[in-house]
């Protein structure tokens, strides 16, 4: 199904900047909860991540990385030159995987300065409620296919570091623990 991402891009409400959730904050950790209705609640919430997001920079943030537990997540990869192509996805439920697997190497907002290389499904097909409260359906490949995974994975409470050896990944753990004592 074709998606008109550029839909809904100039928004009547005013945006706000949301703080950012870091490890080792365990809310990261925690499910997120199905999104019960979309209303204007919840699409201010969309809105304010968006703007969060552009101005982090990222290309995908979900709702429990700015310590809000419900299945809300926002991308955008489109290129720096090109016009913005925000996708609003609530409740999204990967519902197919490809066969082929895309090596990338993944950063994630609420571990700065940390990339992870992860071997994923380079297609996939979601399953998804959009901000008009419409049930959709996305064939996505390449980098959003990635940063699908990528936010899914945080609404279940995983992370990147979780694809990483344990002791790697303890190591990272450390250094936020020991960045946020010394803040």
């Amino acid at each position: 199904m074709a998606i008109d991402r550029t839909a809904g891009l100039f928004y009547s409400s005013p945006m706000a900047k949301l703080p950012i959730v870091k490890l080792p904050d365990p809310i990261l950790r925690k499910p997120s909860a199905l999104v019960e209705r979309v209303d204007d609640e919840t699409r201010q919430l969309a809105d304010d991540m968006l703007e969060t997001m552009y101005a982090a920079p990222g290309v995908g943030l979900a709702a429990v990385q700015v310590g809000v537990l419900r299945r809300l997540v926002v991308i955008d990869v489109a290129d720096d030159d090109d016009k913005p192509r925000p996708l609003v996805l609530i409740n999204p439920q990967i519902v197919d995987f490809g066969s082929r697997l895309r090596l990338h190497e993944e950063g994630c907002l609420s571990i700065p300065d940390t990339l992870v290389e992860i071997d994923r499904p380079s297609t996939l097909t979601l399953n998804y409620v959009d901000r008009d409260g419409k049930a959709q359906q996305l064939e996505a490949d390449g980098l959003l296919a990635t940063a699908i995974q990528h936010e899914v994975d945080h609404l279940d409470g995983k992370l990147i570091i979780d694809f990483l050896s344990s002791l790697k990944r303890n190591m990272i753990v450390r250094r936020f623990k020991k960045q946020t004592r010394i803040s």
